[in-house]
């Protein structure tokens, strides 16, 4: 003889699903421009350096996220380091060259208790090719 016993919770008795911890939101290049033009944001490029100096949003502020293309930053100079510098009272635009490193700096704001961070999906290749102006 085989026996098969079958359970079900009810929707009652289902053990709650732990609180996600927040995370951050992708935006398009235009949801970014409007953000910039409405909204007091923080402009965080997470680049290296010499492509800040190339060309940036105006108003950005430069924190690079990793010690990548050639440039030679100490720990100390990276966003885990600098986190400080982002003020947590305000929206945070992230953006990077084409939106990977952006991505790795939301997480960390995110992990960092941040709970206004904006990645700019395709960085400022997308945004130049919108048409948008930058600085150089």
């Amino acid at each position: 003889m085989i026996v098969v016993l079958l359970f079900a919770l009810r929707p009652d008795d289902r053990p709650s699903a732990p609180e996600s911890p927040a995370e951050f939101e992708t935006v398009s290049v235009e949801e970014a421009r409007e953000m910039i033009e409405k909204d007091d944001v923080f402009i965080l490029d997470v680049r290296t350096p010499a492509e800040f100096n190339s060309s940036h949003i105006e108003g950005a502020t430069l924190i690079p996220v990793t010690n990548s293309g050639g440039s030679n930053l100490s720990p100390d100079q990276l966003l885990e380091a600098r986190i400080n510098e982002v003020p947590k009272d305000k929206k945070i635009l992230v953006y990077c060259r084409t939106g990977h490193r952006s991505v790795t700096a939301s997480k960390i704001l995110v992990a960092a208790g941040y709970s206004d961070a904006y990645n700019m999906e395709g960085g400022i290749t997308a945004w130049t090719g919108a048409g948008y102006p930058v600085v150089s």
